[in-house]
């Protein structure tokens, strides 16, 4: 069983129609995919370590179908994560207001991986039996498949968490790919949900090509992988649909707080699979011209910032990674199906150094928020922003401003060492 391109028809059993994608080359040229080949937009600006796109908020995107919500309102243990107001931090940073999206907890995981992976791979699974549309419970599902099937990934921590968690839902086997140089809770974290562990001496990007080479061997083998490259695309669009319900939240929580927007949202990334699914919601063509559209801000560790790479080149880059505390989002390759939406939805992107990280670490902290360095990256990210002249006037950050950050992770996930 194997994943397949968006644009292939879906599989119609749990045997595979063709070999599974051996996974991108880090080590080679970049991802050719649907980006343009020439320089710097016209429209991008770029200096030190940020970039603005005047024009993203005209940038226009496709939704995520609603039935992902209704899809999460049917899992056991369904609870939207809190969205907290913290007036300190809007206060120092000169905004209306901050508020923080919690994902310290979601469906008893410490991290948000659980809203992608398990609606990428009950779509995958519900592929192949005979009704692939209908919205099957995990329960209904599991009474349709075939127990040899099992599912594969590769991960640095949290996605690969979720996927095995989704697999001892369903009753199946789980084996997860991790470079060797991730943290022992991680590790842990996925042996607890009853995985196989392959532990990788390579970086994370060789680590995806290894697990798909696995999945490839094995007949059975469902690859559910969150980055995407050409030949490998409908299951991590899926996972970028399940993300969706994330924002969905937010919308109804800022309305329940009386605030308007948003007017910023602060998302960090690795491979920009999270990031993509805010562009997708908030430049969705389905939202009205009433309303907000707001801009978006990328942060990635200063050690494996593909993302802003591939943005001052015009085209998506392979970048050498190095060690960062912000684990999930050492990635030096931009997912292919997130490319084109944020080449042209997202408005800023900026880089943060550890120490950086570690001071937002400590302040949601101080502030009672559970947030590990993956999720105090977009803290760390707003206040370089919003500390430059520049990126803020080319973001509107002014003093009615409603930001959200991102919180992706707690602390328990990624302690700090």
């Amino acid at each position: 069983m194997t994943g397949t391109n968006a644009s292939d028809p879906a599989p119609s059993g749990p045997a595979p129609s063709g070999p599974v994608p051996s996974g991108p080359a880090p080590s080679g040229p970049a991802p050719s995919g649907p980006a343009p080949s020439g320089p710097v937009s016209p429209d991008g600006q770029e200096s030190g370590d940020w970039y603005s796109n005047p024009s993203a908020r005209d940038h226009r995107s496709v939704s995520a179908p609603v039935q992902v919500l209704d899809f999460h309102l049917r899992l056991p243990g369904y609870a939207p994560t809190p969205l907290r107001d913290c007036p300190e931090l809007a206060a120092e940073l000169g905004v209306g207001r901050v508020f923080v999206k919690e994902e310290a907890e979601r469906f008893g995981l410490p991290a948000f991986k659980m809203v992608g992976a398990s609606w990428a791979v009950c779509r995958a699974l519900a592929a192949t039996t005979s009704e692939p549309d209908r919205l099957w419970t995990f329960d209904e599902l599991r009474e349709q498949l075939d127990a040899r099937v099992r599912l594969v990934c590769a991960t640095d921590g949290n996605h690969g968490r979720a996927v095995a968690h989704t697999a001892a839902l369903l009753g199946l086997q789980a084996q997860v790919f991790v470079p060797a140089s991730i943290g022992q809770r991680a590790k842990d974290g996925i042996v607890s949900e009853g995985a196989q562990l392959c532990e990788v001496d390579a970086p994370y990007d060789d680590v995806v090509s290894q697990a798909a080479q696995a999945a490839a061997a094995d007949p059975y083998a469902l690859l559910v992988q969150d980055t995407a490259w050409p030949g490998y695309e409908q299951i991590p669009g899926w996972i970028v649909q399940g993300y969706s319900t994330i924002f969905r939240e937010i919308d109804a929580q800022l309305h329940d707080a009386g605030a308007g927007g948003p007017d910023v949202v602060v998302t960090p990334c690795g491979v920009g699979s999270l990031i993509q699914a805010t562009a997708a919601h908030y430049r969705g063509g389905d939202r009205g011209a009433e309303v907000s559209r707001p801009s978006l801000l990328s942060v990635e560790p200063e050690e494996s910032a593909c993302l802003l790479e591939s943005l001052r080149a015009g085209h998506p880059v392979a970048v050498r990674t190095g060690y960062t505390r912000m684990a999930g989002l050492n990635c030096g390759i931009v997912s292919s199906i997130a490319w084109p939406v944020l080449q042209g939805g997202v408005d800023a992107a900026v880089t943060v150094t550890e120490d950086q990280d570690l001071q937002a670490v400590t302040e949601l902290q101080r502030l009672g928020l559970d947030s590990g360095p993956c999720g105090a990256a977009s803290l760390a990210g707003l206040r370089v922003a919003a500390g430059n002249a520049a990126l803020r006037q080319a973001m509107d950050i002014c003093a009615s401003s409603v930001v959200v950050l991102l919180s992706t992770e707690s602390l328990a996930a990624n302690p700090v060492t």
